[in-house]
């Protein structure tokens, strides 16, 4: 396995006295802090093989460089950086000028690791090209003394700069020359996620032990004051947090996920070094820090009893297309035909925005959705808006609902909060189920509108009794919250019949229900916990061995999400044979 070898002893308070030979030679290898004497650029520059002394600039000279040295009073750091003799020799750093551009391309992230501005950074280095380990040697400091600092965390940041580099090759395709590629492993793993993640969001968590904890977190957050994030917690309060994220990871969709993300990465870590490891705890692994936070913010809820609503994003209401005339139907099913020729789609998008232009109302709300959601237009909501109203302002129920939802988005192109809400009382007051749930939902959270709990109530009755399961869901819990058994135990069979499941959950424990905040504190965590484990996938692979950035994937998921699709649209094919909305 190739490696890159750091060491960074250091100096301490300068040189003095010349003194170099073999003393500074056992030295230059050696782990840990020493003192040692001055002489040590003496010792690089003239020893048997030596390449010379270079810096930032070719021309150093080497007098100037050791009264400069011998002079200083701070600490100066001595890094032997070595390759083995065939990676060297393969990779062309067996000569000086191939070390000194690396060196010189990396002594800003040198200077960051060991914490002086680049503005104060000096450094030195001389190419050895012997033995097994071609090496330099990099005398490193700043010119303000003491503001230099070194730690473990630093020396591994140089290391995975200068690896990044020299094996940037091999890190193109690192585990291709193995029995699986990276690529492979990295497509495996990332299928393999996927299917644990959705598995996470379809979950509804039993787990007692998580509830009581919860509620017990829930009491010492009473007497935090201050910001209510992990770190500014009291040391008894972080502890409950870290016991739930471990309790969490006893799900087996957890478990099974985290250690699909563990063994990729010590699979490519490995490439840095060679080294048995243990699976941390999940609380102790710092790339999900966040569920921590998602730990307190459940608890905050269940401590202002705030109202979740865990099938805000699943809701599936398809369109009644009964009113239409096979003209429209057929045009319609064309546009969303994946397997049709694109001129085919083209010529029915064009003859929908034709009629549209007409004045036809089911052809404006169609076009509507085009524009929308595409996928043979361009998505443009301005223009998705504007067919949409044309429909609504003829009375279409369905194109008032979209119109309505499409301005409490929050792209600051098309959002107006207070019109989206009229036009949602508008589309219930012709009887759409879908805008009366969702009237009930922003009345109840308080956000875009006024919290009104008995307006609230009114619509997701209204919602509930036009069928609507996930308003006959939220409504059970309104009234389990009201303690009107009879009510919620209606309203929830009600629901399940439909096949909602987190109406079945409560029915199964009706004989020893706590507060449905406290029940459901296991699955929203789940929920939370989903989306931290796709957050950390493995970015998907595009043409060429190019890696998408994580974090650049992950704004271009807010994005989609701020346009309206799903977090993992467009992810994998899949066919769309029905008109839905939501």
């Amino acid at each position: 396995m190739a490696r890159l070898i750091v060491k960074s002893p250091y100096i301490k308070n300068g040189g003095g006295g010349g003194e170099a030979g073999g003393y500074a030679k056992y030295i230059a290898t050696r782990d840990g802090v020493e003192l040692l004497p001055s002489g040590y650029m003496e010792y690089m520059a003239e020893r048997p093989r030596s390449h010379g002394l270079f810096g930032d600039e070719d021309n150093v000279d080497l007098s100037s460089a050791m009264k400069e040295l011998n002079e200083y009073p701070g600490n100066i750091w001595t890094h032997i950086i070595s390759l083995k003799r065939e990676d060297a020799e393969r990779l062309g750093y067996d000569h000086a000028a191939q070390w000194k551009n690396l060196l010189r391309a990396h002594r800003n992230e040198i200077a960051e690791a060991m914490h002086i501005p680049p503005s104060d950074f000096r450094w030195y280095a001389a190419f050895h090209d012997e033995g097994d380990h071609p090496h330099v040697h990099m005398m490193a400091w700043s010119a303000k003394p003491g503001q230099a600092y070194l730690s473990q965390d630093g020396i591994r940041q140089i290391k995975s700069k200068l690896t990044n580099d020299i094996f940037k090759q091999d890190m193109l395709h690192t585990h291709e020359q193995k029995s699986s590629s990276r690529d492979e492993l990295v497509r495996r793993a990332r299928t393999e996620m996927k299917s644990l993640v959705q598995e996470m969001r379809q979950t509804i968590g039993n787990h007692p032990d998580v509830e009581s904890l919860m509620m017990s977190l829930t009491s010492q957050l009473e007497t935090v004051a201050g910001k209510k994030k992990y770190g500014y917690l009291p040391k008894d309060v972080k502890s409950t947090v870290d016991e739930i994220v471990n309790q969490m990871e006893r799900f087996p969709a957890v478990d099974d996920c985290y250690q699909t993300w563990w063994e990729l990465q010590c699979q490519i870590e490995d490439f840095y070094s060679e080294k048995d490891r243990q699976r941390p705890p999940l609380s102790d692994q710092k790339e999900f820090r966040s569920i921590k936070n998602a730990v307190i913010q459940e608890a905050e809820n269940l401590r202002l009893n705030r109202i979740t609503f865990e099938d805000e994003t699943s809701e599936p209401s398809t369109i009644d297309f009964s009113s239409l005339s096979s003209d429209y139907w057929d045009l319609w099913v064309v546009t969303q035909d994946d397997t049709a020729p694109m001129r085919d789609r083209d010529e029915a998008t064009a003859r929908l925005i034709e009629k549209a232009e007409g004045g036809n109302l089911y052809a404006q709300y169609l076009t509507g959705k085009l524009y929308l959601d595409g996928p043979v237009l361009i998505p443009d909501w301005l223009t998705a808006g504007y067919w949409f109203e044309q429909a609504a302002r003829q009375g279409y129920a369905a194109a008032q609902y979209e119109l309505g939802k499409l301005l409490l988005t929050n792209d600051p192109e098309v959002r107006d909060p207070a019109l989206g809400i009229q036009w949602l009382k508008d589309a219930a007051h012709s009887g759409n189920g879908h805008a009366a749930y969702r009237l009930g939902q922003e009345y109840l959270k308080g956000e875009i509108a006024a919290k009104d709990t008995a307006k609230a109530m009114d619509y997701l009755t209204q919602s509930a009794e036009a069928g609507n399961q996930y308003a006959q869901y939220s409504l059970a819990k309104l009234y389990l919250e009201e303690h009107d058994q009879k009510q919620a135990h209606y309203w929830f069979a009600q629901s399940a019949s439909q096949g909602n499941e987190y109406a079945q959950f409560f029915l199964d424990r009706w004989d020893s229900l706590q507060p449905p905040s406290v029940l459901l504190a296991a699955t929203r965590l789940l929920h939370h916990m989903s989306r931290v484990f796709q957050d950390q996938a493995p970015a998907p692979s595009v043409p060429g061995g190019i890696q998408v950035d994580r974090k650049l994937m992950a704004r271009i998921r807010e994005k989609k999400i701020a346009m309206g699709h799903k977090p993992d649209d467009h992810e994998d094919p899949s066919p769309a044979r029905t008109m839905s909305m939501g």
